[in-house]
């Protein structure tokens, strides 16, 4: 863990732990309170119960996050009990705060009621007591479908699906429940990390091994590594990882879906006003007469939702992404100043900004406030890094790698990338413009 009283003036804080409703975290425009769906899923009443949360209790913003929970911003100190009241009456969330500790669980979103993904969680959320004190930003990521699409969303373990059919002299039978009919593969246990994982026979026995790694985790020392990717303890015996998981699938493509309409939120966040008009509009209430799940909202880690039932051809509101050329889709961009309290800049004004200038042109791109990267951890193409009130760029880093260029101003950016404009290389140009700009 991070010694904060020895960390470098002016670095971050690494509080190392995630926001929740029970437990808020202050920012830069007040208190920032997470809601964790069960099963990262809303009713449409649930949703609209939140957008009304969001402007009665903070600043009217919603933001869907990178482990897809949706949190809401600008709460203050003296409104907050009364939000908590609010979302426990509605369902949001639970009222013994305890229940807010327990280890957190990722679905993906095309999960089905009895398929092998819904089968874990169900599982495994009855058995969570069970489970040991575990790292504060620990999670499990359950993606049983025939295709994982969960591989590059954080998690500590995972259950997939198997890309072989047999067991390969994995564990023996521990449950008498079958596989679901549409499995291809057996379901893998996988720690994170590691390139294969521990085949079961079962949604039964992947929830009992994944309780028995979990023991394994803490007694093996895992606290200090706080992570399952970090932690070096070799795998124990009793869990062979022998088989790959599944090639992965595709994330959901924007636009009208098998089960309704994918959404996405330009930099991941909407304000309440623009969700509560996509279920309220007279298409969708209409077609809710017929079904309750019409309208309702499935969260993803990728900055979508999926809204359940939503008509083929119905529009929707303004303000949503649609299009899977649009060129937000390639930007990464936390909130930024004055949201958050750790920024030494603005992001999002820029954010959009290069999204217009550079028309997905430089592949991806990240803007962050400061050296944490909250938006995200992986390397990209371009990234601008907020640094005392200016920017750094590192190519092809992440936040926190080493810049080609420093001290930039918002109009160095902009001015540089104008300048760039005659060569339409894919991030090439870009790349060549900063690493003659202003240098380190």
């Amino acid at each position: 863990m991070t010694n904060q009283a020895n960390r470098p003036a002016g670095a971050p804080r690494i509080k190392g732990w995630c926001p929740g409703a029970w437990r808020p975290m202050a920012s830069g425009d007040g208190l920032l309170v997470r809601v964790r769906p069960p099963l990262g899923r809303l009713t449409r009443h649930q949703m609209l119960a939140l957008c009304e949360a969001a402007e009665t209790f903070g600043s009217g913003l919603i933001e869907l996050t990178n482990r897809a929970n949706l949190q809401l911003r600008g709460v203050s100190d003296a409104s907050w009990p009364g939000l908590m009241t609010f979302l426990v009456e509605h369902g949001l969330v639970a009222a013994d705060p305890q229940e807010e500790r327990r280890l957190p669980l990722l679905l993906a979103p095309d999960w089905q009621p009895g398929d092998a993904t819904h089968e874990v969680a169900r599982r495994l959320e009855a058995r969570l007591d069970a489970l040991p004190a575990l790292p504060a930003k620990m999670g499990v990521a359950i993606d049983a479908g025939a295709a994982p699409l969960l591989g590059e969303v954080s998690a500590d373990f995972r259950i997939e699906r198997s890309l072989e059919g047999g067991l390969e002299g994995g564990l023996p039978a521990r449950a008498s429940d079958a596989l679901p009919a549409q499995s291809s593969g057996a379901l893998l246990v996988r720690a994170d990390g590691r390139e294969k994982g521990t085949p079961v026979d079962s949604p039964a026995a992947a929830v009992e091994l994944l309780i028995r790694l979990l023991h394994w985790f803490v007694d093996s020392g895992g606290i200090d590594a706080g992570r399952m990717r970090r932690h070096p303890a070799p795998l124990p015996p009793w869990a062979p990882a022998t088989q790959r998981p599944a090639a992965a699938g595709c994330v959901p493509a924007l636009g009208q879906h098998a089960w309704g309409r994918v959404l996405g939120l330009p930099f991941g966040r909407a304000p309440a006003a623009t969700l509560r008009a996509l279920i309220v509009s007279e298409s969708v209430v209409a077609a809710s007469a017929s079904s309750d799940s019409v309208g309702a909202v499935r969260l993803t880690p990728w900055r979508r939702l999926l809204v359940e039932g939503f008509p083929v051809g119905a529009s929707s509101p303004s303000g949503l992404l649609e299009s899977e050329s649009d060129p937000r889709l390639a930007m990464q961009a936390c909130p930024g100043a004055p949201y958050c309290e750790q920024a030494s800049v603005a992001t999002l004004g820029l954010a959009q900004e290069l999204a217009e200038r550079l028309n997905g042109q430089a592949g991806s791109v990240h803007l962050s406030g400061c050296v944490k990267g909250c938006a995200c951890q992986a390397p990209t193409d371009l990234c601008l890094t907020g640094r005392e009130g200016r920017f750094d760029l590192i190519v092809g880093g992440r936040a926190d790698g080493t810049p080609v260029a420093t001290g930039l101003t918002e109009s160095d950016v902009i001015a540089l990338i104008s300048r760039d404009r005659e060569d339409e290389r894919r991030g090439q140009g870009v790349a060549r413009v900063f690493c003659h700009g202003r240098q380190k």
